[in-house]
């Protein structure tokens, strides 16, 4: 039976997460979601992790969102159900502890452009398309997008996408800062690899307080922000890691971090 979450260890703390059902737009069946979940929580267990990548397999599609074949046999009250569950899989996304990297390598519409929302940083291939699409169909975006989105690139754009439907390449989305970057002579992987590698090159627990400090104090005024961001550079200060840091600055080399 094929795997719908491939997942990997890349060289220097990296892990790649690939969506497997290439054959139907690497849509958010049931299974595939449950299979994210649980790779989602092995990550979170590894200390050995310091950068996370997701990606779809093959070339057109990152993820096409629900699954809407799945969802035509489904009650009212199971698609309500269905639609809570991708939010919450793509809020546990949002909630790893480690900094996230979405590879958009093709098209990633609804529920596959809320995953590549919650993750830290997108890269888009140069052919990617996206857009939260739901109100052709009469309905709204259900897994984050009406929340996230708006966060990213502001109301007015994020109203302007979700009301008609539209949807943008890679070269309109970074205009509007729904990427941070497009992959423009090579793979997308290649280019999120690149990125990972100098994420995963700094200290693991600088980075992980560092998204703390950052997606939490976003939900927050400014002082009581700038308070969180102070308790998570106390937690920095005590490790082994910071002594590396300065000794290998001193030493003019490359510092070596164990997470410690």
């Amino acid at each position: 039976m094929t795997q719908l979450i491939d997942y990997e260890k890349m060289k220097e703390h990296i892990g790649l997460i690939t969506l497997n059902r290439p054959e139907a737009a690497n849509a958010m069946s049931k299974t595939l979601l449950e299979a994210l979940r649980d790779t989602v929580h092995e990550i979170d267990n590894d200390p050995t992790v310091y950068c996370v990548i997701i990606t779809g397999a093959g070339e057109k599609a990152f993820c096409a969102g629900a699954d809407l074949k799945e969802r035509k046999g489904m009650s009212e009250a199971q698609v309500i159900e269905t639609v809570k569950f991708i939010g919450e899989t793509v809020t546990l996304i949002e909630h790893m502890k480690v900094p996230v990297i979405a590879a958009i390598n093709g098209a990633a519409f609804g529920g596959g452009l809320e995953l590549a929302l919650a993750c830290d940083i997108r890269i888009a291939a140069k052919s990617a398309k996206m857009g939260l699409t739901e109100t052709s169909l009469a309905i709204i975006p259900g897994a984050g997008g009406t929340q996230r989105l708006p966060r990213l690139i502001g109301p007015g754009q994020a109203k302007k996408l979700i009301y008609t439907a539209s949807p943008v390449n890679a070269e309109e989305a970074l205009s509007l800062g729904l990427v941070e970057g497009i992959a423009e002579n090579e793979p997308v992987l290649e280019t999120a690899l690149q990125m990972a590698e100098k994420i995963a090159g700094n200290g693991p627990i600088a980075l992980k307080q560092a998204k703390t400090a950052i997606n939490n104090g976003m939900q927050m005024d400014v002082s009581t922000a700038l308070n969180l961001e102070h308790l998570a550079y106390r937690e920095t200060i005590p490790t082994r890691d910071r002594l590396e840091g300065l000794q290998a600055f001193r030493e003019k080399r490359k510092p070596v971090y164990t997470g410690e």
